[in-house]
């Protein structure tokens, strides 16, 4: 009988302590498409601006600072839209996208550095057709503290470092190829990101 007291009074006490939790950290949600978009350009004879029309893109958090975030976008190659089938067809053949081999352009942060109180820079690997190579999102934010907000920003790259040698019959396009990434986010949860003054 005291043996059983003594475990009834142990496991009171333990119940009793407060377990330790987790600091809470911020929960964003990306909007989908139409509020956000993914588009990119390219200086040509005849222009070729598009956007993708299938992506997803996640922001998480392990804590308040805003520099801790991780970003990731992945952008399903086959859902590139010109608005022309003849450029459709080109950008998803093996001489630049290569959709079929490589389906996913992905985008994986691997630092954000705040620039002023309002703009990051998003260092990570940007891969296409299967080539990895580090590349900057530079981002302007607005919204900060109110739980919603844009993220607008732009990377540029050269075709021709990630294999896309090629051009388009009758067309002469620049090498340079601009990305602009236009998300609007909400804080589902936790509290707002910190910002340096």
């Amino acid at each position: 009988m005291r043996l059983a007291i003594g475990c009834l009074l142990g496991f009171l006490l333990l119940a009793s302590v407060p377990q330790a939790q987790a600091p809470a950290v911020p929960v964003f949600q990306i909007a989908p498409i139409p509020d956000s978009k993914i588009t990119f350009s390219v200086k040509a004879s005849v222009p070729i601006e598009g956007v993708f029309d299938k992506w997803d893109a996640t922001l998480t958090y392990p804590s308040t600072d805003v520099e801790a975030g991780v970003l990731d976008i992945k952008a399903q190659a086959g859902s590139v839209n010109t608005g022309s089938g003849m450029k459709d067809g080109k950008l998803k053949s093996k001489d630049f996208f290569n959709a079929d081999q490589d389906p996913y352009i992905t985008f994986h942060s691997t630092k954000i550095v705040q620039t002023s109180h309002s703009s990051v820079d998003v260092q990570g690997t940007f891969t296409i057709r299967g080539v990895s190579k580090p590349e900057t999102l530079t981002f302007a934010i607005t919204g900060q503290g109110t739980g919603q907000g844009t993220i607008k920003g732009v990377m540029a790259f050269d075709r021709k470092d990630y294999g896309m040698n090629s051009g388009i019959p009758f067309i002469k396009i620049a090498d340079r190829v601009e990305v602009d990434v236009d998300l609007v986010g909400k804080r589902t949860s936790g509290p707002p990101l910190v910002f340096k003054q």
